[in-house]
Protein backbone atom coordinates (compact mmCIF):
# COMPACT_ATOMS: atom_id res chain seq x y z
CA UNK A 1 0.00 0.00 0.00
CA UNK A 2 0.83 3.02 -1.16
CA UNK A 3 2.14 5.58 1.37
CA UNK A 4 0.64 8.98 2.14
CA UNK A 5 2.93 12.28 3.35
CA UNK A 6 1.77 13.11 6.63
CA UNK A 7 0.20 16.84 6.78
CA UNK A 8 2.53 19.36 8.59
CA UNK A 9 0.90 21.31 11.63
CA UNK A 10 0.04 24.72 10.53
CA UNK A 11 1.16 27.77 12.51
CA UNK A 12 -0.04 29.86 14.76
CA UNK A 13 0.56 33.87 14.37
CA UNK A 14 -1.53 36.36 16.65
CA UNK A 15 -1.27 39.87 16.21
CA UNK A 16 -1.07 42.38 19.17
CA UNK A 17 -1.46 45.90 20.47
CA UNK A 18 -3.48 48.72 21.49
CA UNK A 19 -6.82 50.16 19.79
CA UNK A 20 -5.67 51.74 16.22
CA UNK A 21 -2.16 50.14 16.06
CA UNK A 22 -2.96 48.82 12.74
CA UNK A 23 -3.23 45.60 13.09
CA UNK A 24 -5.69 45.02 10.54
CA UNK A 25 -3.88 46.00 7.73
CA UNK A 26 -0.71 44.16 8.89
CA UNK A 27 -2.96 41.58 8.95
CA UNK A 28 -4.24 41.65 5.47
CA UNK A 29 -0.79 42.39 4.24
CA UNK A 30 1.05 39.53 5.88
CA UNK A 31 -1.99 36.98 4.81
CA UNK A 32 -0.89 37.93 1.61
CA UNK A 33 2.30 37.59 1.48
CA UNK A 34 2.45 33.98 2.73
CA UNK A 35 0.11 33.27 0.77
CA UNK A 36 2.41 33.87 -2.43
CA UNK A 37 4.42 31.97 -0.80
CA UNK A 38 2.21 28.66 -1.10
CA UNK A 39 0.92 28.62 2.95
CA UNK A 40 -3.19 28.38 3.17
CA UNK A 41 -3.79 31.23 5.40
CA UNK A 42 -6.90 31.69 7.49
CA UNK A 43 -7.75 34.70 9.37
CA UNK A 44 -9.65 35.49 12.35
CA UNK A 45 -10.00 37.59 15.72
CA UNK A 46 -10.63 38.09 19.42
CA UNK A 47 -12.75 38.40 20.92
CA UNK A 48 -14.80 36.40 17.86
CA UNK A 49 -14.12 34.29 14.54
CA UNK A 50 -17.01 32.12 15.66
CA UNK A 51 -21.01 32.24 15.66
CA UNK A 52 -20.22 31.83 19.23
CA UNK A 53 -17.35 33.74 19.96
CA UNK A 54 -19.06 36.66 17.68
CA UNK A 55 -21.84 36.55 19.67
CA UNK A 56 -19.90 36.79 22.81
CA UNK A 57 -17.94 39.94 21.37
CA UNK A 58 -21.01 41.83 21.24
CA UNK A 59 -21.93 41.52 24.42
CA UNK A 60 -17.77 42.55 25.28
CA UNK A 61 -17.64 45.84 22.91
CA UNK A 62 -21.00 47.57 22.85
CA UNK A 63 -22.49 49.65 26.05
CA UNK A 64 -20.96 51.89 28.54
CA UNK A 65 -16.86 51.31 29.69
CA UNK A 66 -18.34 49.66 33.35
CA UNK A 67 -20.92 47.11 31.81
CA UNK A 68 -18.56 44.07 33.07
CA UNK A 69 -16.52 44.01 35.68
CA UNK A 70 -12.75 42.63 34.40
CA UNK A 71 -12.94 39.99 35.89
CA UNK A 72 -16.93 39.00 34.35
CA UNK A 73 -15.07 40.15 30.85
CA UNK A 74 -11.99 37.86 31.56
CA UNK A 75 -15.08 34.80 31.75
CA UNK A 76 -16.51 35.97 28.89
CA UNK A 77 -13.66 36.20 26.33
CA UNK A 78 -12.21 32.59 27.87
CA UNK A 79 -16.13 31.06 26.79
CA UNK A 80 -15.45 33.09 23.57
CA UNK A 81 -11.82 31.76 23.62
CA UNK A 82 -12.51 28.21 24.12
CA UNK A 83 -15.16 28.01 20.98
CA UNK A 84 -12.64 29.61 18.80
CA UNK A 85 -10.08 27.25 19.56
CA UNK A 86 -11.84 23.83 19.31
CA UNK A 87 -14.09 25.55 16.29
CA UNK A 88 -11.86 27.47 14.20
CA UNK A 89 -8.25 27.16 15.16
CA UNK A 90 -7.03 23.71 16.39
CA UNK A 91 -9.00 22.08 13.13
CA UNK A 92 -7.09 24.71 10.90
CA UNK A 93 -4.01 24.00 12.24
CA UNK A 94 -4.26 20.25 12.46
CA UNK A 95 -4.90 20.53 8.29
CA UNK A 96 -1.77 22.53 7.86
CA UNK A 97 -3.33 25.52 7.41
CA UNK A 98 -1.67 28.89 8.91
CA UNK A 99 -3.67 30.77 11.71
CA UNK A 100 -3.61 34.95 12.02
CA UNK A 101 -5.51 36.39 14.65
CA UNK A 102 -6.15 39.92 15.69
CA UNK A 103 -5.51 39.21 19.27
CA UNK A 104 -5.21 35.91 21.02
CA UNK A 105 -4.40 35.66 25.39
CA UNK A 106 -2.41 38.73 25.82
CA UNK A 107 -5.16 40.69 24.66
CA UNK A 108 -6.72 39.60 28.44
CA UNK A 109 -3.52 40.00 30.61
CA UNK A 110 -3.39 43.61 28.99
CA UNK A 111 -7.26 44.44 28.56
CA UNK A 112 -8.67 42.88 31.57
CA UNK A 113 -5.04 42.34 33.90
CA UNK A 114 -3.07 45.63 33.64
CA UNK A 115 -5.36 48.18 32.23
CA UNK A 116 -8.19 46.44 34.38
CA UNK A 117 -7.08 45.37 37.08
CA UNK A 118 -7.80 41.78 37.63
CA UNK A 119 -4.25 39.99 38.99
CA UNK A 120 -2.38 38.16 36.21
CA UNK A 121 -1.97 35.35 38.11
CA UNK A 122 -5.69 34.66 38.19
CA UNK A 123 -5.95 35.09 34.36
CA UNK A 124 -2.98 32.53 34.00
CA UNK A 125 -4.80 30.16 35.99
CA UNK A 126 -8.38 30.81 33.88
CA UNK A 127 -5.94 29.94 30.99
CA UNK A 128 -4.52 26.72 32.07
CA UNK A 129 -7.66 25.34 33.16
CA UNK A 130 -9.46 26.31 30.05
CA UNK A 131 -6.54 25.56 27.59
CA UNK A 132 -3.79 24.10 28.89
CA UNK A 133 -0.13 25.12 27.30
CA UNK A 134 -2.40 26.36 23.82
CA UNK A 135 -0.20 29.50 23.11
CA UNK A 136 0.81 30.81 19.13
CA UNK A 137 3.63 29.84 17.91
CA UNK A 138 4.59 33.73 17.01
CA UNK A 139 3.11 37.00 18.81
CA UNK A 140 3.72 40.59 16.74
CA UNK A 141 3.13 43.37 19.46
CA UNK A 142 2.70 46.69 17.27
CA UNK A 143 3.45 49.24 19.44
CA UNK A 144 2.10 52.89 18.71
CA UNK A 145 1.48 56.01 21.24
CA UNK A 146 -2.33 55.30 22.31
CA UNK A 147 -3.44 59.20 21.69
CA UNK A 148 -2.26 58.35 17.97
CA UNK A 149 -4.20 55.08 17.81
CA UNK A 150 -7.53 56.71 19.65
CA UNK A 151 -6.99 59.51 16.70
CA UNK A 152 -6.76 56.93 14.05
CA UNK A 153 -9.55 54.95 15.19
CA UNK A 154 -11.94 58.11 15.29
CA UNK A 155 -10.91 59.29 11.77
CA UNK A 156 -12.15 56.15 10.67
CA UNK A 157 -15.73 57.27 11.80
CA UNK A 158 -16.71 53.78 12.99
CA UNK A 159 -18.62 52.98 16.00
CA UNK A 160 -16.64 53.32 19.53
CA UNK A 161 -15.98 50.18 21.74
CA UNK A 162 -16.36 49.92 24.96
CA UNK A 163 -12.51 49.66 24.99
CA UNK A 164 -11.97 52.84 23.12
CA UNK A 165 -14.27 55.00 25.00
CA UNK A 166 -11.75 54.01 28.52
CA UNK A 167 -9.30 56.92 29.83
CA UNK A 168 -6.13 57.66 28.26
CA UNK A 169 -4.88 56.12 31.90
CA UNK A 170 -6.34 52.96 30.45
CA UNK A 171 -4.37 53.44 27.14
CA UNK A 172 -1.72 53.75 28.64
CA UNK A 173 -1.57 50.96 30.90
CA UNK A 174 -2.32 48.75 27.81
CA UNK A 175 0.47 49.88 26.04
CA UNK A 176 2.98 49.44 28.70
CA UNK A 177 1.23 45.91 29.40
CA UNK A 178 2.06 44.60 25.81
CA UNK A 179 5.67 46.13 26.41
CA UNK A 180 6.34 43.98 29.55
CA UNK A 181 4.38 40.43 27.88
CA UNK A 182 7.36 40.87 25.02
CA UNK A 183 10.11 41.84 27.18
CA UNK A 184 8.99 38.80 29.53
CA UNK A 185 8.45 36.47 26.33
CA UNK A 186 11.29 37.12 24.06
CA UNK A 187 11.74 33.99 22.11
CA UNK A 188 7.70 34.28 20.83
CA UNK A 189 7.20 38.20 21.04
CA UNK A 190 8.48 40.53 18.38
CA UNK A 191 7.32 44.38 18.55
CA UNK A 192 7.12 46.67 15.95
CA UNK A 193 7.07 50.20 15.83
CA UNK A 194 3.80 50.60 14.26
CA UNK A 195 4.40 54.85 13.81
CA UNK A 196 6.34 53.74 10.85
CA UNK A 197 5.08 54.06 7.24
CA UNK A 198 2.74 50.76 6.87
CA UNK A 199 4.81 48.60 4.60
CA UNK A 200 7.69 49.15 6.66
CA UNK A 201 5.91 47.71 9.73
CA UNK A 202 4.91 44.64 6.85
CA UNK A 203 8.25 44.49 5.75
CA UNK A 204 9.74 43.57 9.38
CA UNK A 205 6.40 41.44 10.08
CA UNK A 206 7.64 39.19 6.72
CA UNK A 207 11.14 39.25 8.38
CA UNK A 208 10.30 38.16 12.12
CA UNK A 209 7.74 35.15 10.42
CA UNK A 210 10.74 33.81 8.05
CA UNK A 211 13.32 34.44 11.06
CA UNK A 212 11.02 32.38 13.67
CA UNK A 213 8.96 30.31 11.34
CA UNK A 214 10.73 29.59 8.49
CA UNK A 215 11.38 25.85 9.02
CA UNK A 216 7.56 25.39 8.61
CA UNK A 217 7.20 26.37 4.76
CA UNK A 218 10.28 24.51 3.87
Amino acid sequence: MAQTTPITRGRFISIEGGEGAGKSTLIKGLAGALETRGVDVVLTREPGGTPGAEALRDLLVTGETDRWSAKTEALLMYAARLDHVERLIEPALSRGSWVISDRFADSTLAYQGAAGGLDADVIKRLHALVLDDFAPDLTLVVDLDPDVGIARTQARGEDVTRFEKQAGSFHARLRQAFLDIADAEPHRCIVIDGAQPAETVLAQAIQAVSDHLEAATS
